[in-house]
């Protein structure tokens, strides 16, 4: 484990490129899978979740040669199953939008769970995907979290499943049941949380010339359908990107983040609103933005976070920064994380001074309260190292990020980045 210093810094400044997106990455590189023929993916996020979709892919079948800026894939024209169990990682996307894909795998296949299957449950896609005609269950195996899939296809039909659990089920779906013996009729049996990452799956669908349709309370995908190769480029990542506007925000710093289009499909593009919400000037162009922190003049802020889960660690350093009283809601999914990442923000930012209360939806912030520098376990969580490093920018004193490396999982460069604009970081080396 690799630890990384960080030190009160008086002001940010440059430019730096926002990383690409992960979950943009993670399903243009399943839908190429599933193509049949050669499909490109331009501007891709290599990281170790990225890297274990690949994994999975290319052990059902799909050929993939990754170079820099540009991944080559030949889908499977049948998805094979494996001899040996695939191993997704600790990646929870993967391994929820895998497990329908491998129901369309000519035989059974094991995937492999490095995380917990209790802190990031499939027992509801399980459940969908056996009503749809496919034979799945979860086990262990080796002392691992395992999910057994029978494959020889998926029937279709209709299934019922919580939108407010997690939204990779309904993606996981929708990638497998366009090519169902039948019509496919999800309905939802609570309101969609982080829907903007379902209408991304749908954009990226769309892309290979598959057909859904989304509804206020059901989604219906036709059987027998088709993906065809297509080029895609892979969009700046809002959520990753968040953090960086964060760290201008609270040190009174003039930064701007290149490689970010606000016209994509992504919920966590609501950062830019949050700031301006909270006093940050900032200007928004075709493809950067530029941000211009107040330092100790934010205003406290009431968000909910239904559909912005992943900005929440960010939000949370923010606001303890801003004088006064803000509240965090609708974010009760965040326990089933890489981390309880309430609990973990309770935690590591009360370390620092925080004035925190967590209940069982979010977060009450007592903000403007001086942070010192800590020793933080970021709970083998990438977003909590991030948004305690950036917390650390302003504190007094220095911190120590435990486990720092865990930032891989989403942001390899996060900590080269940080540097490149003037930041304290000393120790650890990240980058691909």
């Amino acid at each position: 484990m690799v630890d990384v210093i960080v030190k009160k810094t008086g002001k940010l400044s440059g430019q730096v490129c926002a990383p690409p997106s992960k979950s943009y990455t993670q399903r243009m590189i399943i839908a190429a899978a599933l193509s049949n023929g050669t499909s490109k993916v331009s501007n891709p996020l290599l990281s170790e979740d990225t890297e274990a979709t690949i994994r999975v892919v290319h052990a059902l079948g799909a050929k993939v040669k990754v170079a820099e800026g540009c991944w080559t894939i030949e889908g499977a024209a049948q998805l094979e199953s494996s001899n040996e169990p695939i191993d997704c990682g600790e990646s929870g996307a993967t391994l929820r939008f895998i497990i329908p894909v491998a129901a369309l795998a000519s035989g059974s296949s094991t995937l492999l769970f490095q995380g917990s299957i209790e802190k990031r449950p499939v027992e509801p896609l399980l459940a969908s995907l056996r009503e749809l005609g496919a034979k799945v269950h979860s086990g262990k195996l080796g002392g691992k979290d395992a999910v057994f899939v029978a494959g020889s296809g998926i029937a279709g039909g209709e299934t019922s499943i919580a939108g407010d659990i997690s939204s990779q089920f309904i993606s996981g779906l929708m990638f497998a049941c366009p090519m169902a013996e039948m019509d496919t009729e999800i309905m939802l049996t609570s309101p969609l949380e982080s829907s903007d990452y379902v209408k991304m799956t749908q954009a990226v669908l769309v892309e290979h010339g598959v057909k859904v349709s989304m509804h206020e309370n059901h989604i219906h995908i036709p059987g027998l359908q088709s993906y065809m190769p297509s080029n895609c480029v892979v969009p700046g990542d809002f959520s990753s990107a968040a953090f960086l506007l964060a760290a201008a925000a609270i040190t009174s710093s003039r930064v701007e983040l290149n490689n970010l289009d606000c016209r994509t499909i992504q919920g966590d593009k609501a950062i830019v609103g949050i700031l301006k919400n909270m006093g940050v000037n900032g200007k928004v162009c075709e493809d950067s933005i530029e941000i211009e922190g107040t330092g100790n003049f934010l205003k406290p802020i009431e968000i909910d976070a239904k559909n912005i889960p992943d900005l929440v660690p960010a939000i949370a350093v923010l606001v303890c920064y801003a004088k006064g009283t803000s509240h965090i809601f609708g974010a009760h999914r965040l326990r089933l994380k890489e981390s309880d990442r309430l609990e973990s923000l309770y935690l590591e930012l009360t370390k620092m001074g925080a004035q925190i209360t967590v209940n069982d939806d979010g977060l009450i912030i007592e903000g403007g309260s001086p942070l010192c520098g800590a020793v933080i376990d970021p709970h083998n969580d990438h977003r909590i190292a991030m948004a305690c490093a950036v917390a650390a920018l302003s504190a007094e004193g220095e911190t120590t990020i435990q486990n720092a490396e865990c930032v891989r999982k989403s942001y390899p460069q996060f900590f080269t980045h940080l540097k490149q604009i003037g930041a304290n970081v000393f120790g650890g080396k990240f980058d691909r």
